[in-house]
């Protein structure tokens, strides 16, 4: 179970004193579920932003990360599902999979063919391949 405690945008950097948020977190404790703290007003005014101004407002409220992003990595986590990508010169692809899937059944994700034919995968994480700056780079 995950459960989503929504706060005002006034708590969101720090919501420690909310009674609400204090007993979902025990509920959720003694359940042995998940919590995720929002602020739905917050959530409503980024999703009226472009990608740079939302970052800019997220880091004036102290905020590493939205709710939403919180909420869906909380509920990948629940389900036990992981994004992997895919690249080439013209796109780079998110897919889903359940965690612990191997690359040939990952790759019939894309399709059955590639799953068929597969090979070999060349694996990059994404923190190396953001501190390499390319994958070439990080092999």
């Amino acid at each position: 179970s995950l459960y989503v405690a929504n706060i005002s945008e006034d708590e969101v950097s720090d919501y420690s004193s909310n009674e609400y948020v204090k007993r979902v977190e025990e509920y959720a404790k003694n359940e042995g579920a998940g919590i995720v703290v929002v602020s739905a007003r917050i959530e409503s005014e980024i999703a009226e932003l472009s990608e740079e101004e939302s970052a800019a407002f997220l880091e004036d409220l102290g905020l590493e990360e939205s709710g939403l992003t919180k909420l869906i990595k909380a509920s990948y986590a629940l389900l036990g599902l992981i994004n992997y990508f895919t690249a080439g010169e013209m796109e780079a692809r998110a897919w889903t999979i359940v965690n612990g899937t191997k690359a040939p059944q990952a790759a019939g994700k894309i399709h059955s063919d590639i799953e068929k034919g597969f090979i070999r995968a060349e694996i990059v994480s994404f923190d190396d391949l953001q501190a390499c700056g390319s994958q070439n780079a990080a092999k």
